[in-house]
């Protein structure tokens, strides 16, 4: 957003007329929060924190701090966290996260997820006040304020017998995924961004499982050129260095707005224009996209996976598209390659009819919305919260049936929700036939820890 020609042009005018840069951003800033703030639609209303973020950092910046001081091991409590705090923040020595709001699917809880930091949302006015001591339980989705003695020593117990444990799983960080029979797990890792491979060593998993191409579209700016999308592709395929690197074509709409792509003034629901069907209505921009993962795929094993598919002539289109753009690409002298197109099974009606999808390249189950799906329970919405239960029979038969179909046709299938992180979960995937994992990649370790045993 910060490259935004238009934000930055209001803000140099100001400066123009005499102002400060400071008050000039601020009063810039303010004016685009109240945009925001005023929008009927309640995804992009809820943006205005996104932009209160950006107004704060630069702010500090022309203060002279580039960093908001937050002491390690502490804990966050306020309405949200800014995506840039959290970045900023080091977790290496402990730290958490309670909010009074947040999503349990927004950005900052991805990222919590994937660096291993407990985290709280929904908490409304339960925290009452300012604490010396307060515990964070990510994993029951509990917050003890002012914990008695006994409490903290439960819990300190509890904390070491927790770091034991990822110490004894690191020892399988760089080794296969195994189960005790010496069965081989394919296990992936999946990405946000391409920032995040830094931290990582290929040789500690199979692939990329899941690419959310998201983080190259950012609401306010122009959309990514074929140019720069393929930039971020080749990287992404260069690291994995000849393994797989599954790439989902762009999945906005639900609780992933877009201004100027999805829909405006609306509530933009997880059941309406989003994934595979915006797209396709918006073929302009599904073309340049499938230029770029053409273009990177002669740089690697690039496969293209579909969001939000639930009709068949969905993947048809999709490949009709590819296989022009391809053509398209070839006539122009450049290089490309086509790369394999499957689908994400997260629709209820391609999970109980998988044989409608024959011809996809691969299947991969995308536990988060398919849960949400059969539970008929958002999974932005904290009230219904428990019914997220990814371990429930009704998904659990769904992933088998799928896993079944897939087997016996000769289609690969995957799976990558969150689901797959959880080792608790890891037993039913077994028994439902799941062969191949991606996971955050902070769970690495303990997923194939957890393998072994099973």
């Amino acid at each position: 957003m910060l490259q935004d020609d238009a934000l930055k042009a209001q803000a140099f005018a100001v400066v123009e007329q005499g102002s400060s840069a400071a008050d000039a951003w601020w009063n810039t800033l303010e004016n685009e929060i109240a945009e925001y703030v005023s929008s009927a639609d309640e995804n992009f209303s809820a943006k205005a924190a996104d932009l209160r973020d950006i107004r704060d950092r630069v702010m500090r910046t022309l203060e002279g701090e580039t960093k908001m001081p937050m002491q390690s091991g502490s804990i966050f409590v306020g309405e949200d966290l800014p995506p840039t705090l959290f970045l900023e923040t080091d977790w290496s020595q402990g730290g958490a996260i309670a909010l009074k709001g947040g999503s349990s699917s927004g950005h900052v809880a991805m990222l919590a997820r994937s660096r291993g930091v407990p985290m709280v949302i929904g908490l409304g006015e339960a925290w009452p006040g300012t604490y010396e001591n307060a515990i964070v339980d990510g994993t029951a989705g509990l917050v003890h304020p002012a914990p008695p003695p006994e409490l903290i020593a439960a819990y300190a117990k509890r904390s070491a017998r927790d770091a034991e444990h990822r110490d004894a799983d690191r020892q399988f960080l760089m080794q296969p995924a195994l189960r005790r029979d010496g069965t081989r797990v394919d296990l992936q890792i999946n990405i946000a961004s391409v920032e995040e491979l830094g931290q990582l060593d290929p040789a500690s998993c199979d692939g990329i499982g899941l690419m959310r191409s998201e983080f190259l579209f950012r609401d306010g700016v122009a959309l990514p050129n074929e140019d720069e999308q393929y930039r971020a592709y080749r990287a992404m395929l260069e690291w994995a260095n000849g393994k797989p690197v599954t790439i989902r074509t762009l999945d906005v709409g639900g609780d992933k707005p877009l201004r100027g792509l999805t829909s405006e003034g609306k509530k933009n629901s997880f059941l309406g224009l989003r994934g595979i069907r915006l797209l396709l209505a918006r073929p302009e921009v599904f073309r340049t996209q499938l230029k770029a993962l053409a273009r990177a795929a002669i740089h690697g094993n690039l496969k293209i996976m579909l969001p939000m598919v639930t009709l068949p002539r969905e993947l048809e289109q999709s490949a009709v598209l590819l296989d022009q753009c391809v053509s398209e690409l070839q006539s122009e002298g450049k290089v490309c390659s086509r790369p394999s197109l499957g689908i994400m099974v997260e629709v209820p009606a391609v999970a109980i009819a998988p044989e409608l999808f024959a011809k996809a390249a691969f299947f991969s189950i995308g536990t988060n919305d398919l849960t949400q799906f059969v539970m008929a329970s958002s999974r932005d919405e904290t009230s219904a919260a428990d019914l997220q239960d990814a371990a429930h029979p009704a998904i659990a038969r769904l992933i088998a049936g799928v896993t079944a179909y897939g087997r016996a046709n000769h289609i690969p299938v995957s799976l990558c929700g969150d689901m797959a992180s959880v080792p608790e979960n890891l037993p039913l995937l077994m028994e439902a036939g799941v062969t191949s994992l991606s996971v955050a990649p902070a769970a690495l370790a303990r997923v194939k820890s957890a393998l072994s045993k099973i």
